[in-house]
């Protein structure tokens, strides 16, 4: 069975890496495990919370991956001499991710009372325009071997 594409128009052209970043990020919402928060913070800043209680800051590992948030948790094993009548405080592994816009950037990390906390700021940019001078020739990409012509791309800033 064949998948359709929701980018499958002429007119998306280069669209087709959302695609790959929305199977991404719907792999990732079937996780439970940690909860979290998601907070605005003033007007480009947000912050990931995540309940890691149980969880040392050697446990933790954050990074960004292309362009993805990745949080990872991992225990070291107890030592052997610990019996538990009852066990209802997880101590299992965990990977968290999520997929960051172009522009997030990631502020920092701290870890207090359990909870993990990523400073996140949106870079705005300002918008670009930029004017293409047309040239005479049969190619636009350049495949015309010696007789290749160039286009200057000006930016009007």
């Amino acid at each position: 069975m064949s998948r359709i594409s929701e980018f499958n128009n002429p007119l998306l052209v280069g669209f087709d890496h959302f695609e790959r970043i929305l199977d991404r990020v719907s792999k990732a919402s079937a996780e439970g495990y940690p909860p979290y928060n998601i907070e605005q913070i003033g007007d480009n800043g947000l912050r990931i919370t995540l309940a890691v209680a149980g969880f040392a800051m050697d446990d933790l590992t954050v990074t960004v991956e292309e362009n993805q948030l990745v949080i990872r948790g991992h225990q070291n094993e107890a030592d052997g001499s610990r019996v538990y009548l009852h066990r209802g405080i997880a101590a299992r592994q965990f990977r968290r991710s999520f997929v960051l816009a172009e522009g997030i950037e990631i502020k920092g990390a701290s870890l207090d009372s359990g909870l993990l906390h990523i400073g996140l700021e949106q870079q705005i940019r300002e918008p670009e325009v930029r004017t293409i001078k047309i040239q005479k020739g049969r190619s636009a990409t350049g495949r015309m071997g010696k007789d290749r012509k160039t286009i200057d791309v000006e930016s009007n800033e």
